[in-house]
């Protein structure tokens, strides 16, 4: 009997430690989502247009998450590189993207892309949209979009435009704007707006293509002069500065968009719960407010909407890419 007893002893043990195991496995799978901090990609520098709304975001974003919002700078190679990261991640909820126009239009600029912008990721909700703006050295004897291309004219090949990185919708507006008005520029690309806007301060860029969200606060302290926005409508920050349309080019709309986005696979619920959480942080007292300082319009949506906005959004993009035959390795 007792030998018997000691044989049976070790194989309970085991069984018991094994339910522990199993037990403690099945609870961790079954925690609440969200357990831990989430990490936000940013695929730019910081100071750039997806840094700023991601950290004004950020004022309400992990408090209505009941987690911090952990904010990683990934720049590189016109936002793909953040975008591959954010790509590769696990499905889990605790990666996410803030993505702009690039996403889609890289598709269409790159030969080759480490990432598919529709097959590897989730659509969210989109955060925020604001036009660009063509912003010039307050020296430069050019206060009008006539005045520029008089200049770009009289010294062709001579004046540099400047753009957060190659391929985003600062470059694109740059390019559709050479188009349109037959003007050669030579493009500076940069890793982040952040950088450019610090350059063309300084001198080393004659103009850019720059959202108000990057550049309203040197612009309000006259260091940098804006002669025109990129979209359709005036900017509501700036009602007296004119558009491109308006400046002799009938059909001119670039704006930038700022959305988020999650690995493919991540779970419905938490893509739900997310989008909901950013409607109600984007439409907070607090973000509106600064969004609205900013010069930009909060802009949150299903995650339904958004990939339909993403497809038109490529749509345009391609045939713009197209039309200017721009490729990129």
């Amino acid at each position: 009997m007792n030998a018997t007893l000691r044989l049976q002893a070790p194989a309970a043990l085991a069984t018991l430690a094994t339910v522990a195991v199993l037990s403690a496995a099945t609870g961790a799978f079954a925690q609440p989502w969200p357990a831990k901090p989430i990490r936000l990609i940013v695929p730019f520098a910081p100071g750039g247009g997806n840094d700023i709304v991601a950290r004004t975001m950020n004022i309400r974003l992990p408090a209505l998450l009941g987690q911090p919002v952990v904010i990683e700078n990934r720049p590189g190679a016109g936002g793909n590189l953040g975008a591959e990261i954010a790509a590769r991640a696990t499905p889990d909820g605790y990666t996410l993207l803030i993505a702009n126009n690039s996403l889609t239009a890289n598709l269409s600029l790159y030969r080759k892309l480490p990432y598919d912008p529709f097959r590897d990721f989730a659509p969210i909700s989109m955060g925020a949209t604001s036009p660009n703006m063509i912003l010039t050295h307050p020296a430069l004897p050019a206060k009008t979009v006539k005045d520029l291309i008089a200049l770009a004219r009289a010294r062709p090949g001579a004046i540099t435009f400047g753009s957060p990185g190659a391929g985003t919708p600062s470059h694109l507006a740059g390019e559709l704007f050479m188009s349109r008005a037959k003007v050669k520029l030579i493009h500076v690309p940069y890793k982040g707006a952040g950088p450019l806007v610090v350059d063309q301060m300084a001198g080393h860029v004659t103009i850019s293509f720059t959202a108000p969200i990057v550049s309203k606060p040197f612009i309000d302290a006259g260091k940098m002069r804006p002669i025109a926005v990129t979209s359709e409508k005036r900017w509501a920050g700036g009602p007296d500065i004119p558009t491109v349309a308006e400046s002799g080019f009938p059909g001119f709309d670039v704006i930038a968009w700022f959305a988020y986005f999650a690995p493919a696979a991540t779970p419905r619920e938490i893509i739900d719960r997310v989008a909901a959480d950013i409607g109600r942080a984007a439409n907070s007292p607090e973000v509106k407010e600064r969004f609205t300082l900013q010069g930009i319009e909060v802009s949150p949506g299903t995650p339904e909407e958004l990939a339909a906005f993403i497809k038109r959004d490529f749509q345009a993009m391609d045939a713009l890419i197209r039309e200017l035959k721009i490729v990129l390795d």
